[in-house]
């Protein structure tokens, strides 16, 4: 949770400042929109539900609000908590095979670039791995509320139970219920982010080079491979389970073998592969131990095109 805004002392009335308002709120913003992704696993969605909390807060009379950041955290979680209740009907990946948005960045001066820009800063706070996204999409939107508001953002129960129309107590039980749910499915520990992309670069290497013994020697038996094409080209999208079937698939990361960027998403390595100057398809790895346990491509185009990468970055993509 971020820390305590007291607006009574500021001795303003900020409903009627909107300038100071929008100020307090361009402040808050990457913390509204990383609780929003986690929430929603979708960069699109995350914003417009951030765009709906200031709309609401200028409707507001919050002169009376001690804690705005507090105040607008479980405003966009209400926001969001109906956005999900919403969803089923209009989810065009069947769950199985979805791979919620990436955050993409190129090289690894992803770090170095935050401590002196606080947009790269507020970018950095959204990247959670898709694993756990992929989880996060098999709770009930009640559950993902509790759980992401509490567990990830320190959020009482007290503050949780008001925006799920509970009881704490079984505001509790829901995070509880999520808690256990996200351990089970837990890839478990991972090496330092180096060893990650070398994992990464030997499957590449296996897979260019039609290494089936390679292959298997960097992929978990029980390694899971989730592709998602999207509505444009859905026959891409597959689950695939087992070490040796993901190995058998082999022919399909012939589009890797294209012009092809290193790039990092969602703090997980990953490579995209370049055709025409255009994302063609991202795979990204989830590493445990010293195997990859999780796969996920995203091939679907329209997505794609969003990644927000510019000509520039895409440019560096190499054969």
């Amino acid at each position: 949770m971020m820390g305590t805004v007291d607006l009574v002392d500021m001795n303003v009335n900020p409903h009627g400042d909107e300038e100071l308002l929008a100020r307090r709120f361009d402040a808050d913003r990457g913390h509204l929109r990383a609780v929003a992704y986690r929430m929603l696993g979708s960069l699109s969605e995350a914003e417009d539900a951030v765009q709906e909390t200031w709309l609401k807060l200028s409707r507001a009379d919050v002169g009376e609000v001690r804690n705005l950041s507090g105040w607008l955290t479980t405003v966009v979680g209400r926001v969001c908590l109906d956005m999900l209740r919403s969803r089923g009907s209009r989810r065009e990946s069947p769950l199985e095979y979805y791979v919620p948005d990436p955050v993409v960045r190129v090289g690894g001066a992803a770090d170095a670039a935050a401590a002196t820009d606080p947009e790269r800063a507020a970018e950095l706070t959204e990247s959670v791995g898709l694993a756990l996204l992929v989880v996060l999409e098999t709770l009930s939107p009640a559950e993902r509320l509790a759980f992401v508001l509490h567990d990830m953002f320190a959020v009482s129960f007290d503050e949780i139970a008001e925006v799920v129309d509970r009881s704490p107590a079984a505001t509790r039980q829901l995070a509880s219920r999520a808690r256990r749910r996200v351990r089970d499915a837990s890839p478990g520990p991972a090496p330092d982010a180096r060893r990650r992309r070398e994992i990464a670069d030997a499957f590449l290497t296996a897979a260019n080079g039609g290494d089936f013994d390679g292959l298997l020697a960097v992929l978990d038996p029980d390694v899971v491979l989730r592709a998602d094409g999207g509505r444009l080209m859905a026959g891409a999208s597959k689950l695939v389970r087992g070490a040796e079937t993901v190995v058998a698939q082999a022919l399909a990361y012939s589009r890797f073998r294209k012009a092809a960027l290193r790039v990092v998403a969602n703090g997980e390595p990953a490579v995209l592969s370049v055709v025409d100057g255009r994302p063609a398809a991202l795979m990204v790895f989830t590493v445990a131990g010293d195997r990859i346990v999780e796969l996920h491509i995203l091939a679907d185009p329209e997505r794609l095109a969003t990644l927000g990468l510019t000509e520039e970055e895409l440019a560096r993509a190499a054969y």
